[in-house]
């Protein structure tokens, strides 16, 4: 396998990666970001810790979907992430276009 191959293997799979991102991200509440990963998920607890002088987070993730090319199980039960570095945690949107509990349309 030549080095364009290789690259071209890589583009296609980060590609593949984008498009199931794409397609799963309406299922989940939750963008969380680490210094290693991204995950998609519809519960996270986050806990600030400290021990030794030394602040640390906790961060637990339910029903999750992991950004990782080379993971073929992307979906996960749960995820317990403890890093000392950043965590950025972000509540997706609703749709704008939800319909109304009643339907509120006639026939």
């Amino acid at each position: 396998m030549s080095a364009e191959d290789l690259e071209n293997y890589e583009t296609d799979m980060e590609l593949a990666l984008y498009r199931e991102y794409r397609d799963v991200v309406n299922l989940f509440s939750y963008v969380v970001e680490t210094e290693r990963r991204f995950y998609l998920a519809n519960q996270v607890d986050l806990q600030v810790r400290s021990a030794a002088g030394e602040v640390y987070f906790e961060l637990t993730l339910a029903d999750a979907w992991v950004w990782d090319v080379y993971r073929s199980a992307r979906f996960v039960k749960s995820v317990r992430v403890v890093t000392f570095k950043d965590v950025n945690v972000e509540e997706l949107a609703k749709a704008d276009l939800d319909v109304p509990d009643g339907g509120g349309f006639r026939r």
